[in-house]
């Protein structure tokens, strides 16, 4: 049976958030079978926000997730961490945070990895379910389209579109089958992007307060701006298929299916998302008895 997996010990981590500029202070806890994704904010009595597709409450810049009893109580910036969750195939956690958001880290989900790897990965006597896309599923708002489409795997095919001196010198399109390991490797230290100019008109806003060269490509109209460069040719487009990862797991199962974004952004995912879950005919949820017999591997690494 492939079996459900949580984490073997609770972990800990430190960062700033990328929009308030201060210290945050994150833990991981192992959870039960069945219990899904919890996010739970410690600073302020809140009640717990189970990950679902309609606990996304807002979409501009990251994904900020709220429960229905508090909902002006938020988590945002979950994209990252719910990308290295689905990455390493952690069905159960709870997420503990002291602040409004999750810490920013280096801008990609590698050192969420590395605090799900330092925690270990724990096996769970009931059977990992998976989201197995049923027919063709799309989201469009003007030129951007997100869709998911029946594909006995889990695939993701991503183009990005800036018209941008330095963006488009770069490979636009990224498209890859998904495996921890391919994650792992090609996926998780690409790092979130941002231009310049933006970043000068949020910070006027008290936005991208702690946003800087340590946790994110930024570029200027010619060249991009931090001295150690791109960390994949392609790192760009990387980046959103990373976000797309984080964005689709919000369902609370991984997926069975292709995934295919066309500049498309966290707005689009959710919608698609939602799309999905209005028409229970577009999908089902599957299990499988022999492990080997899944079409999405998820390999238990040799450190635990």
């Amino acid at each position: 049976m492939l079996k459900q997996r949580t984490i073997k010990s609770l972990v800990q981590t430190t960062g700033i958030g990328l929009h308030s500029g201060k210290k945050v202070y994150l833990t991981l806890r192992p959870a039960g079978i069945d219990q899904g994704i919890i996010f739970r904010r410690t600073d302020v009595p809140s009640p717990d926000i189970k990950i679902a597709a309609d606990a996304v409450v807002s979409t501009q810049l990251a994904t900020m997730i709220a429960s229905p009893e508090a909902p002006d109580v938020t988590i945002s910036t979950i994209e990252h961490l719910m990308s290295a969750l689905c990455g390493l195939g952690i069905d159960n956690v709870i997420v503990e945070v002291s602040a409004p958001e999750i810490p920013i880290m280096d801008g990609s989900s590698a050192p969420f990895v590395y605090l799900i790897q330092s925690a270990g990965i724990q096996e769970q006597n009931a059977a990992k379910k998976f989201i197995k896309i049923k027919k063709p599923v799309m989201y469009q708002h003007e030129d951007k389209i997100a869709k998911l489409l029946p594909y006995n795997g889990f695939r993701l095919d991503f183009t990005i579109k800036f018209d941008h001196a330095v963006l488009d010198k770069t490979n636009p399109q990224h498209r890859c089958e998904f495996s921890s390991q391919y994650y792992i490797d090609e996926v998780a230290r690409a790092r979130t992007f941002g231009f310049m100019k933006d970043l000068e008109v949020m910070r006027e806003l008290n936005l991208a307060l702690g946003g800087s060269m340590d946790n994110a490509i930024v570029v200027d109209d010619y060249r991009i701006l931090n001295a150690d460069g791109l960390r994949y040719e392609d790192e760009f487009v990387r980046h959103k298929v990373l976000d797309a990862v984080g964005d689709l797991y919000v369902l609370g199962h991984p997926i069975i299916g292709e995934f295919v974004g066309y500049k498309a952004g966290h707005m689009m995912n959710n919608m698609l998302i939602r799309e999905l879950m209005k028409d229970t005919s577009a999908y089902e949820i599957v299990t499988y008895e022999e492990a080997e017999h899944s079409p999405v591997t998820f390999t238990v690494p040799a450190w635990n």
